[in-house]
C-alpha cells in the first residue's frame, strides 16, 4: 500500500472546497495540511462552517497562492473557473499532483476556449498533460498522473450517460438532446440575485440557452453532438440529467448496454428506477436507468448524482486515489443519506 500523502486545498472556503474537506477528514491516506480562501483569509474554517468544527477545530484560512501548497504532496483547487491557471503552472513542477476542480484544463482544444469561455487559454502546452477526471469513462489516463482536471457535476452525470451508449454503437452519435436540473449550491456560495432563497423558492427554470459552457466538455467526453440545456431547480444538492437520443438499427437495449459498461464500478447504480437525486445525497455515487420508446422510437437515459460530491468533491478524491495508487473507494461515501 502506498504511504500516506499531505493535502492541501486552495479555495477551501466555497462549497465545493467545504465537500472538499469533509471528505479528506475520513481519508485514510491524504492529510489535509493546509487550507486557503483568499475571501476568507485569517477566519477559521469552524466559524465559516460549524460542520467542519469536529475535524478542523484548530484550521484557519489562509491567503490562496503558491505559498499556502507549501509542503504539499497533492493539491486540490476548488477556485472559480479562469482562477487555476496561473497556480497550476506554478504548482505542477514542485507537487506530486494537482488535482484542478474547475474547467480551466478540461478541453483538450485549446481554440475552444475564446468560443466557451470568453478568452484564450493563458498556458495551452499544459493541455495535453492534463487527464480527464472521470474515472469510469477515463480510468487508463489517471495512474500516474501529475495533473487531472476533474470532470464537473453536468458533465459528469450526462456523459456516464451517454457516453457508453456512444461507445457501443447503439445510438446515433448526433443530435443529443441533454436536460439536466441542478441544485442551486452548483451555482456557487455567492450571493446572487438569480440563486437566493427569494428567487429560487417555488421556481424552476433554464438558463444557458444553446452556449451553456459545458457542451464542448460533454462533447469531448461522449463523442457526441450534444444540445445541452441546464436547469435550475429549488434543491440544496443534486443533479438530474435526462438524455435523448436515437438508436442505431438493431442497437440492444439501453439498459443493458448500461449495465454491462458499468458493472463492477463501486460509484455507478444502473437499475430499471428512474434515478432520484435524494437517493445520492451526500454519495459518490451515480444512479441510471435508460429505455428505448417502441412508440417514438427514442432512447431515454437518465443519470442522478449529487452535485458536490460525485460531481466535484468526491470526483477529485476519486480521481487523487487513482493517480495515486491507493483504492479508488478510499474516504468516499457509497450509500447515501435518507432522509
Amino acid at each position: 500500500m502506498s504511504s500516506s500523502r499531505q493535502a492541501a486545498v486552495l479555495g477551501a472556503s466555497g462549497f465545493a472546497g467545504a465537500e472538499l474537506l469533509r471528505l479528506l477528514a475520513g481519508h485514510p491516506h491524504l492529510n489535509v495540511t493546509a487550507v486557503s480562501a483568499e475571501s476568507q483569509s485569517g477566519v477559521p474554517v469552524a466559524e465559516l462552517y460549524p460542520s467542519l468544527a469536529g475535524v478542523y477545530p484548530d484550521t484557519v484560512y489562509a491567503p490562496t497562492g503558491v505559498e499556502a501548497a507549501e509542503g504539499a504532496d497533492v493539491v486540490f483547487l476548488a477556485l472559480p473557473h479562469g482562477a487555476s491557471q496561473d497556480l497550476v503552472a506554478a504548482l505542477i513542477e514542485d507537487h506530486e499532483l494537482v488535482v484542478d476542480l474547475a474547467a480551466d484544463f478540461r478541453l483538450k482544444d485549446p481554440e475552444l476556449y475564446p468560443t466557451w469561455y470568453g478568452e484564450a487559454h493563458r498556458y495551452p502546452e499544459l493541455l495535453p498533460a492534463a487527464a480527464f477526471g472521470l474515472p469510469e469513462l477515463f480510468r487508463d489516463d489517471l495512474p500516474g498522473a501529475g495533473l487531472v482536471a476533474a470532470a464537473g457535476c453536468y458533465v459528469t452525470a450526462a456523459s456516464l450517460a451517454i457516453a457508453p451508449l456512444v461507445r457501443a454503437g447503439a445510438v446515433e452519435a448526433t443530435g443529443v438532446i441533454v436536460d439536466a436540473a441542478s441544485g442551486v449550491s452548483g451555482a456557487g456560495r455567492a450571493l446572487k440575485a438569480n440563486t437566493h432563497f427569494n428567487s429560487v423558492d417555488e421556481d424552476f427554470s433554464a438558463y444557458g440557452l444553446l452556449n451553456h459552457r459545458h457542451t464542448p466538455e460533454i462533447e469531448q467526453a461522449t463523442g457526441a453532438q450534444v444540445l445541452f440545456t441546464p436547469h435550475l431547480a429549488p434543491m440544496n444538492r443534486g443533479i438530474l440529467a435526462t438524455c435523448y437520443l436515437r438508436p442505431t438499427p438493431g442497437a440492444p437495449d439501453p439498459l443493458e448496454v448500461l449495465r454491462d459498461a458499468y458493472r463492477g464500478e463501486p460509484f455507478v447504480v444502473v437499475s430499471e428506477r428512474s434515478p432520484s437525486t435524494k437517493a445520492t445525497l451526500g454519495s459518490n455515487t451515480a444512479h441510471l436507468t435508460a429505455r428505448r420508446d417502441p412508440r417514438t422510437g427514442w432512447v431515454v437515459a437518465i443519470c442522478a448524482l449529487d452535485n458536490l460530491t460525485k460531481g466535484a468533491a468526491g470526483q477529485a478524491i476519486q480521481c487523487a486515489n487513482a493517480a495515486l495508487g491507493y483504492d479508488e473507494t478510499a474516504g468516499l461515501p457509497i450509500a447515501g443519506l435518507y432522509p
